[in-house]
């Protein structure tokens, strides 16, 4: 059954609607601490989730593991849900991935719906059918494919996000403007991150949904062109891992992915011809809005080993995905150490 996802502008009746063509016998509502707090007050009172039993976890991405998938089905248990129960997820990406993990795998599946409250997660996490949590140090290392019935975007949720956690999220739009075409590109561009009109990010989320939506129709298990979403992501995923190691400060899935864009468009500049003065213009944005990651050569070694963990290598080489030109995609590429470390030179000064 193909997902389907609401642009909501009224919240009250699309979860209505969502839950009515969801079969279920019981409502849960997963949520963590954060979102209990700033984003269920929004929905506390809807006639459609007056019966819904709440499951509250604790909040960021370190959280996304066994520990909390445990809790989840353990209150899913507790709460006599089965087979034909509906488990909604409500927060970030952190949510929406680990709570599609515990519906997928609980009485071997039950139905979800996805209301994500974060940029990142309305333009990345919810839309797709990747579910899963980290394992191991390493980022979504257990996991299924498996689409949420529904996904409803609010972008009401937005307006009390702090700035950094929207510049996150717009680093997967950005994305998604890379891989589709020169127009969209340059909109993402041309948007003012610092006072941001709502009605136009609406628009844009909508325009960078359809990208991602289109990819995953033609490719859901990630055979070959939706490998195209993982631009950034491979030196993005790596950096993200290791900013949690060593007592460092922990960098957030967008900015990483922000920061991995920077190496991927330099490589694709010197393997595939892209551009570069439209090199120039997408890193000079990143500089402006997510600054410099505090790497040190004396990383690398460690940031070469955690890209080799890539699911989506093959063999012993680390597999990328770069760009020809904006919209011209070239996955299944391949770097060396030296190349790695050049590229990482450039993220550094460039």
């Amino acid at each position: 059954m193909e997902q389907r996802v609401f642009i909501s502008r009224n919240l009250k009746q699309d979860i209505a609607l969502a839950i009515s063509e969801c079969e279920h016998d019981k409502v849960f509502v997963l949520t963590d601490e954060n979102t209990i707090r700033h984003c269920w007050p929004v929905v506390d009172g809807f006639f459609s989730l007056r019966k819904a039993h709440l499951i509250t976890i604790p909040p960021a991405d370190a959280n996304k593991n066994l520990d909390s998938l445990s809790r989840v089905w353990q209150e899913l248990s507790d709460g006599k849900a089965t087979r034909h129960s509906l488990l909604i997820n409500l927060g970030g990406g952190m949510i929406t991935d680990l709570g599609g993990f515990a519906a997928s795998t609980f009485k071997r599946g039950i139905d979800f719906i996805n209301i994500p409250t974060t940029l990142l997660a309305m333009v990345d996490a919810s839309v797709g059918g990747k579910t899963g949590i980290n394992f191991n140090g390493l980022k979504n290392e257990i996991g299924v494919f498996n689409e949420a019935r529904f996904v409803i975007l609010c972008t009401e949720f937005l307006k009390t996000l702090p700035a950094r956690e929207l510049r996150s999220g717009y680093a997967e739009m950005l994305k998604h403007g890379l891989i589709a075409n020169e127009k969209m590109w340059a909109e993402l561009l041309n948007f003012d991150l610092e006072a941001p009109d709502f009605g136009l990010l609406q628009q844009l989320l909508a325009d960078s949904i359809k990208v991602k939506e289109a990819i995953v129709r033609k490719d859901p298990t990630e055979k070959g062109i939706r490998k195209a979403l993982n631009l950034g992501h491979t030196f993005g995923h790596a950096i993200e891992a290791w900013s949690f190691t060593g007592g460092r400060t922990p960098i957030e899935h967008g900015y990483a992915v922000a920061f991995g864009l920077i190496p991927e468009l330099y490589l694709s500049s010197v393997k595939a011809g892209f551009p570069t003065e439209k090199l120039r213009q997408t890193v000079s944005f990143i500089r402006e809005h997510y600054g410099f990651p505090d790497i040190t050569c004396n990383d690398y070694y460690t940031l070469i080993e955690l890209m080799r963990h890539d699911k989506k290598n093959f063999g012993n080489n680390i597999n990328l995905t770069l760009l020809g030109e904006i919209g011209d995609i070239r996955i299944n590429q391949t770097a060396s150490e030296d190349d790695i470390k050049e590229a990482l030179d450039f993220l550094r000064e460039g």
